[in-house]
């Protein structure tokens, strides 16, 4: 496994400033003094500092992104779970005091509950935070001129993936989410380019956001970052972790401030302190924050 700083070229080093980005290549750290080694393999030592300093938190919210960072990007998103050790060491961390669990993901809230498979403690932000589960039923409410707005996105997107091969629309309560990751390239462009100018010219002050072979189309206007500070107040938590792979993840990690950590998965430029290859190697510092925040620093030593 390697975990590595997002710090393109170099030795790594540790950046205090959340308001640079950072490139989308990893260093090579196969070799760099900075690497530690423990039970889940090579750990970048600013890392693992990170992490014992997040894990005696007194109040931590753990907070994370589903596809891409839990679980490995599919073809078929009702086919997506989370990999058994990133799950295992969800439960570890939900078990342990004064720890909360979120995921906060673009899917609908319906899809986010069917392929999540977490005890009903975890909270729960759906469709870019319009959609919330605390500690109780999820919290949305459309209003009347929402709805019709919805309607005419339906009519408009339903005709453009009607139109074009391989292009599909899901549903979300406040809006919809064209997908082409299995289109063509060209057809990809295609799509994007009708589907935006059809929906802005039915639809106003509508938001739009662009993801992975995705774009999403919203009649309420919210990030993820609105999100995670709701979460952050509603626990009140002292320390956040937050870890995505996706564009829309940014607005999350732009909101985290100096006793926060943020993970980014994979590739593409990001304003994360740390980055790492993808779910698997997410997994492995899920395993580790685990560790530290129950006493266990056995797996790394400093």
């Amino acid at each position: 496994m390697s975990i590595t700083s997002p710090n393109p070229t170099g030795p790594i080093r540790h950046s205090h400033s959340r308001s640079n980005e950072h490139d989308q290549a990893a260093p090579d750290t196969s070799t760099d003094s900075g690497l530690l080694e423990s039970t889940s393999g090579p750990v970048e030592r600013e890392l693992l500092d990170g992490l014992h300093r997040l894990a005696s938190a007194e109040r931590l919210l753990v907070a994370i992104d589903f596809d891409g960072t839990l679980a490995p990007e599919v073809d078929e998103p009702s086919r997506a779970r989370a990999l058994p050790e990133a799950r295992e060491a969800l439960l570890r961390l939900i078990a342990l005091p004064a720890t909360r669990v979120a995921l906060v993901s673009g899917r609908a809230m319906e899809s986010l509950e069917q392929v999540s498979n977490l005890p009903d403690e975890v909270l729960l932000v759906g469709s870019h935070g319009v959609e919330i589960r605390l500690d109780g039923p999820t919290q949305l409410t459309l209003d009347t001129v929402e709805l019709e707005q919805v309607d005419a996105l339906s009519e408009v997107l339903e005709g453009v993936a009607d139109s074009i091969d391989n292009v599909w629309i899901e549903s979300k309560p406040a809006g919809f989410a064209l997908h082409t990751r299995l289109a063509t390239e060209a057809d990809s462009r295609l799509a994007h380019m009708v589907a935006l100018d059809e929906a802005h010219s039915e639809v106003e002050g509508l938001t739009v956001r662009e993801g992975k072979n995705v774009l999403e189309f919203s009649v309420r206007n919210t990030t993820k970052g609105e999100a995670l500070l709701h979460l952050k107040e509603y626990v009140h938590a002292t320390s956040v972790f937050y870890a995505g792979d996706d564009v829309t993840d940014e607005d999350g990690f732009a909101v985290l401030g100096p006793n926060d950590f943020g993970l980014k998965s994979g590739p593409g430029r990001t304003i994360a302190e740390h980055r790492v290859d993808g779910p698997r190697e997410v997994a492995s510092v899920l395993a580790l924050l685990a560790d530290f925040r129950g006493g266990d620093s056995s797996t790394a030593s400093l």
